[in-house]
């Protein structure tokens, strides 16, 4: 097999794939490690990546079985009915709508970092002046930088690298075995919902399966190394962080970098995750922006009103808390999406013992979810 056929067949879909799955969760990860304790958070790591393999090929079985150009809602909609299609949208509208003010709160926080000791103001000013910024390219639909997003996240990847090279010294085991030291039933909890919202991507296999033209067969293979590989990612940066930062560990992950290396190493891995958050929320701001255009029929300017301000407006209310944000997110609307996925698949047939036992996990991160915020 040639150069050019790997290429097409496995390293440019899994790029997709993976790319795609890569957004802000996984910024959450070692702050939770620091709360339920590594060897907490090692078992979550193993359980969840299993659960979202399975639950993922699950939904490559569905997606090979079903007509193409469809997505998530299309998928509910052609083999459970009308409900079915009304609570997927409701799920990715108002779980995208979270996403984005996820993406307001860990920006901003990157943006003050950077520029606050430069110019002063507050975290609200740069808040303010990252979502203005995202909101007039989602207005305006700026395909370029969307598109760059992959190519963003993999120069993010570069600097953890660099930053691991360069200040491999400050890495102290000590730090990662003393996490969640003290120990809660609250926070043996916590690791579930973040880790699924990072590990998501059933969304994406549509998109992966469409680029395989002719060469279907590998969507399974592709699916499966590519949850593989950006899991054991994830557990690398949690083993980073945690390395470096130990208890001083902030919800953002990055902004903690500041207080323990130099001011090169620390700007330099902010600056990256500014560029990742924002061209994932102009991204998903567009998808969003489209969803309720052509899937609703909501006008354009009352689209772009509903996917910008919304978001920002729960951040003046005071939702500022990413971690809540991302577990809620994770374990109460993918939760429903992941109870969707598995009542798809039985309606093709899917094996029962995968079904029921991945059935009870979401449903009891859900009740957990939700008597959690409901507190």
């Amino acid at each position: 097999m040639d150069l050019k056929n790997v290429l097409e067949r496995y390293i440019f879909p899994g790029a997709v794939f993976c790319g795609g799955m890569i957004g802000v969760g996984f910024l959450s990860l070692p702050y939770v490690a620091t709360r339920a304790g590594i060897w907490v958070t090692i078992i979550y790591f193993i359980v969840v990546t299993s659960l979202m393999l399975s639950l993922n090929l699950a939904f490559v079985k569905i997606s090979l079985k079903t007509p193409d150009f469809k997505r998530f809602p299309g998928f509910a909609k052609h083999y459970l009915g009308h409900w079915g299609q009304v609570i997927a949208s409701v799920c990715i509208v108002f779980g995208t709508i979270g996403v984005l003010l996820a993406y307001i709160i860990v920006g901003g926080e990157f943006l003050t970092n950077i520029f606050l000791p430069i110019f002063g103001g507050s975290n609200f000013v740069y808040s303010f002046i990252y979502f203005l910024a995202g909101s007039l390219i989602v207005f305006f639909g700026i395909k370029a930088i969307a598109r760059a997003e992959t190519l963003v996240l993999v120069g993010l990847i570069l600097c953890l690298v660099f930053i691991f090279l360069k200040n491999s010294g400050y890495i102290n085991l000590n730090n990662v075995l003393a996490a969640g030291s003290e120990p809660s039933l609250k926070n043996l909890f916590l690791p579930f919902g973040p880790l699924v919202f990072s590990l998501w991507g059933a969304a994406l296999i549509p998109e992966v399966e469409e680029m395989l033209i002719g060469k279907k067969k590998n969507l399974k293979k592709i699916i499966f190394w590519s949850v593989c590989a950006v899991a054991i990612f994830y557990f690398l940066f949690v083993l980073l962080i945690v390395g470096i930062t130990g208890a001083g560990t902030t919800e953002s992950a990055l902004t903690g970098l500041k207080n323990f290396l130099g001011n090169g190493s620390s700007t330099a891995a902010l600056i990256a995750g500014v560029l990742a958050t924002f061209t994932a929320f102009i991204a998903q701001g567009i998808v969003l922006k489209k969803t309720l255009m052509f899937d609703l029929g909501v006008k354009h300017w009352q689209a772009f009103v509903m996917t910008t301000f919304t978001p920002m407006i729960l951040f003046l209310m005071g939702f500022k808390s990413f971690i809540s944000i991302v577990s809620f997110i994770g374990g109460v609307l993918l939760g429903i999406e992941g109870i969707l996925i598995l009542l798809m698949y039985k309606k093709i047939g899917g094996k029962k013992i995968i079904i029921y036992p991945l059935l009870l996990i979401f449903v009891l991160g859900i009740a957990y979810e939700i008597f959690y915020f409901s507190k």
